[in-house]
């Protein structure tokens, strides 16, 4: 397919997002199409065997996505409907706030194919939007600007950084308008999600508008899996927040160990309970949310419990070092 079809493909798909009359069926067909020929732009599949395109990268805390699997987020449907659906939404706030203004992008993660660049440029003129964009793994910025001067979108990029975001010095914050960071996996896991907003989000101005907003991650008791068709289940809430997390170290350097959130078991009868659940929302912007399932990042994940459960206190705690991760512990 020539560069002129793949990039009505592309409008196609964010005209259909932005009126919201796009059915699954034919998202998923037309996301395919657009990997089958991102994939023969840049000679990268998503699904290559070579080792270092396996491979995560190693950021100062935390791993980035190895070139396979950043490829493969482009075929996490919904999560691509939502965040295209977020950043033109976020254009056009921008657009509405500050008439004439050409509106300054930073897309951080963006992989082999910048589908957050290359899905939402070509719904705009240059004049309107431009976009730097970083990413920590070359091999990906290599494949990423092959696939950029392929479809001609050269003209909508101001610079593209090879660099970890979690030390990254903005060389122009105040002219950003929007900072996408498009770091993060299930449960906050692995990924440099919240060091990376950490770092960035102080040196922007506070009228910036940051995709996604928010990732809350809330805990639930459940009486069997949600696998099963009879469970039942009772909410407990958030135990993290990431924007209130982040709130306590603006002026200050992360810790090891950012959150710690204790949950008092007494109110309940755990004797009912087979399991908990931890399950991740993604806030992408305003009311635009993946919910539970709606994506890979949104897998909900279940914790048997064994029967007597006698302790009185659920521990969690969030680290950044030595590995990114959520723990889980009673007393």
């Amino acid at each position: 397919m020539s560069q002129t079809n793949t990039i009505d493909l592309i409008t196609s798909l964010g005209n259909s997002i932005i009126k919201e009359n796009l059915d699954q069926e034919k998202l998923k067909k037309t996301i395919d199409s657009i990997h089958q020929q991102f994939h023969e732009a840049n000679n990268i599949s998503g699904y290559d065997t070579k080792m270092e395109y396996l491979a995560a990268i190693p950021a100062q805390r935390g791993k980035a996505l190895g070139l396979n699997h950043a490829a493969q987020c482009l075929l996490d449907y919904h999560r691509t409907e939502k965040f295209v659906k977020a950043i033109i939404t976020a254009i056009l706030e921008k657009q509405k706030t500050n008439p004439n203004k050409q509106i300054s992008i930073f897309y951080v993660g963006c992989g082999p194919y910048a589908p957050l660049f290359t899905l939402v440029a070509p719904l705009f003129s240059p004049n309107e939007i431009q976009f730097e964009l970083l990413e920590i793994n070359p091999s990906s910025v290599e494949a990423a600007q092959k696939l950029i001067e392929h479809l001609d979108l050269t003209a909508y990029l101001t610079k593209i950084h090879t660099a970890d975001a979690i030390t990254f010095h903005l060389e122009e914050p105040e002219k950003i308008d929007i900072l996408i960071s498009e770091t993060l996996d299930c449960m906050l896991f692995r990924e440099c999600y919240v060091p990376i907003l950490a770092n960035l989000v102080p040196q922007l101005q506070e009228d910036t508008l940051v995709i996604p907003e928010n990732v809350v991650i809330n805990l639930s008791f459940l009486t069997n899996s949600i696998k099963e068709t009879n469970y039942q289940e009772e909410i407990y809430g958030s135990i993290m927040d990431v924007k209130d997390v982040l709130k306590e170290y603006t002026d200050q350097p992360l810790p090891s160990r950012v959150m710690n959130f204790k949950v008092d078991l007494k109110p309940y009868n755990m004797a009912q309970f087979d399991r908990i659940l931890i399950d991740t929302r993604v806030q992408v912007l305003n009311d635009i949310w993946l919910h539970r399932g709606h994506s890979s990042l949104t897998i909900p994940f279940e914790i048997p419990l064994e029967q007597p459960f006698n302790y009185r206190y659920l521990n969690f705690d969030y680290y950044i070092d030595p590995e990114i991760e959520l723990k889980c512990s009673v007393e």
